[in-house]
């Protein structure tokens, strides 16, 4: 892994576990990272096996329990100190990370202390390639849920087209996917489903949503759809760590390269890209 993606993790550790009780929130320590909001997320779940806002919970808890055993500053002072100025909503997470509250885990006077680690090279791997891609036009529907649940969008998008005899102005499908699951309610995720539009104005009822002329980065992905985020680990966890690219402000996308009307979910084949600075 290149010392600039560990680095990255390190300040953000390091500034979580000196400032817990300041802001710690996702747009806040992709700051301290200095990466996309967009991909931070991704880079630091892969790498960690955390979510930021697990770390940030998990650091401050054992901030909490080190001022717990060792110190003699009231329980309403330390909850202050690692962000939680409502005590009950500390004494409720202190009680859900270590199984008793913070007045009985002070009386037992017993720490411990799990440490973060970096999971490099864990997953599958994938060749990745990098293109130069053109400018895409996109006609899409939007969705708003589970990207699980984003089949429905693309079997109206195409039963739009089929209604409309738009087959002629349609290209390779694709699915934009704007949030993180980590970040971002399941019941709130935005995402779009379409495809390339050839036409001129895109049709009625959809939304023109356009893809810049850019580098990505390609991962090929062979498999069912439900399988797709090992394809995702790899390409934050494995590849980009030591590719020496960055990644720009920008969302994810699928292109489907054929159908589950035509082939077993097996024979799927997905290209991810990942936009490059």
């Amino acid at each position: 892994m290149t010392r600039s993606y560990e680095d990255r993790i390190q300040r953000v550790i390091t500034y979580i576990h000196d400032h817990p009780d300041e802001d710690l929130s996702l747009d806040r320590l992709a700051d301290i990272a200095a990466m996309s909001r967009f991909h931070w997320h991704r880079v630091f779940r892969a790498l960690t096996q955390e979510t930021c806002a697990q770390m940030v919970r998990r650091i401050r808890m054992h901030r909490a329990s080190i001022a717990l055993v060792k110190g003699d500053d009231s329980i309403e002072a330390i909850a202050r100190a690692v962000g939680y100025p409502n005590v009950a909503s500390f004494t409720r997470r202190f009680s859900e990370a270590y199984g008793h509250s913070p007045a009985a885990f002070r009386a037992a006077g017993q720490l411990c202390a799990p440490q973060p680690y970096l999971r490099t090279g864990d997953y599958p791997m994938y060749s990745v390639e990098i293109r130069e891609v053109p400018a895409r036009i996109l006609s899409v529907l939007p969705h708003v849920g589970p990207y699980n649940d984003i089949g429905l969008a693309f079997e109206k998008f195409y039963g739009l087209c089929a209604s409309r005899n738009l087959w002629a102005n349609i290209g390779v499908s694709i699915g934009v996917y704007v949030d993180s699951p980590e970040t971002v309610p399941e019941t709130e995720l935005r995402s779009f489903a379409g495809a390339e539009w050839k036409g001129q104005e895109v049709p009625e009822g959809t939304q023109r949503f356009d893809l810049v002329a850019r580098r990505v980065a390609v991962l090929t992905y062979q498999g069912p759809y439900s399988g797709i985020s090992a394809a995702y680990n790899s390409l934050f966890g494995n590849w980009l760590p030591t590719s020496g690219e960055e990644p720009a402000d920008a969302p994810c996308y699928e292109l489907y390269l054929n159908s589950p009307r035509d082939v077993s979910p097996e024979e799927l084949l997905t290209e991810i890209h990942l936009p490059l600075a």
